[in-house]
């Protein structure tokens, strides 16, 4: 609606993972190369935590990317499955056949056994596997441990599985659990990705303007971009919605420069009147 009126070619703000769109702060760069680092790290797993918003499926996505060519890759999106069901959907991403049964219902050996033996074809075609699982706070114990159960597929020189737990901080927590303490010891790396400094959203705002099609200085005030980072809590999705509102409202009111009132009025509507507060944030370590 809004575009039009301000030059731009498309809405900058959509929440939509638009790979036009990316932006790489020091933190995702961080966490994008715990991640790569995975690859070569033998095996087990690497975790990758971050509150709702904060880019977690962006650096996954640059990290599916950036992926070498001796690598293969198996992503699953929607973890809350039994154990046999995660087990039956990793062999159907890499493509591993699996014999006759209840397709349906499929146990445990009928989908461990042709795994091993295709990852042990991969491992000797000089191939790497990865397995990475999003929103694995979803995940639940017995599935857990099952995915423990999988790093136990091995040579005499490495394993032959890398899996990378992409989830929400309570992903922390689970992995904390002392019925859980070997796949905890089976962790190779972990990043919290935590929210944009105050300089990064102002760039981060302005790196998507410019993405739109606007040409010059950001219509964002520098005490408008202030207050977008205190009421974002600099977690991209939330700085998405509010300058999304902002510009609305800059546009309703036939303006061109967005304020920090604007912005203020803003937060009262995306975030259910919280708009004079910033969002509590948990600390995590890297």
């Amino acid at each position: 609606m809004y575009a039009a009126f301000f030059g731009l070619e498309h809405l900058p703000f959509s929440i939509a993972p638009d790979p036009r769109y990316i932006f790489l702060s020091e933190r995702h760069r961080e966490a994008l190369a715990h991640l790569i680092y995975g690859l070569d790290g033998g095996g087990g797993f690497v975790l990758l935590t971050g509150e709702v918003g904060a880019g977690k499926t962006t650096v996954c996505r640059c990290f599916l990317q950036q992926m070498p060519p001796h690598c293969t890759a198996a992503y699953i999106f929607n973890p809350k499955l039994s154990a046999q069901e995660l087990l039956a959907t990793i062999c159907d991403e890499f493509g591993v056949e699996r014999p006759g049964g209840d397709p349906a219902r499929p146990s445990v050996k009928e989908c461990v056994d042709p795994l091993n033996a295709w990852l042990l074809a991969q491992h000797a075609a000089g191939r790497s596997c990865v397995l990475v699982i999003d929103e694995a706070q979803s995940l639940s114990g017995d599935v857990l441990e099952q995915l423990r159960l999988l790093t136990n597929l091995e040579t005499d020189e490495k394993k032959l599985l890398q899996i990378i737990l992409i989830g929400q901080p309570e992903l922390r927590q689970m992995v904390a659990r002392p019925e859980l303490t070997q796949l905890a010891q089976r962790v190779i790396a972990r990043y919290h990705l935590g929210p944009l400094a105050p300089r990064e959203t102002a760039q981060y705002v302005a790196h998507r303007l410019a993405v739109a099609g606007w040409q010059g200085a950001p219509p964002f005030t520098p005490r408008a971009l202030t207050r977008v980072h205190a009421l974002s809590g600099g977690v991209p999705r939330r700085i998405n919605l509010l300058c999304d509102r902002a510009l609305l409202a800059a546009y309703a009111a036939g303006r061109k420069e967005v304020d920090a009132r604007l912005v203020r009025g803003a937060a009262r509507e995306v975030f259910g009147g919280a708009g004079d507060a910033p969002p509590r944030r948990r600390r995590w370590p890297v």
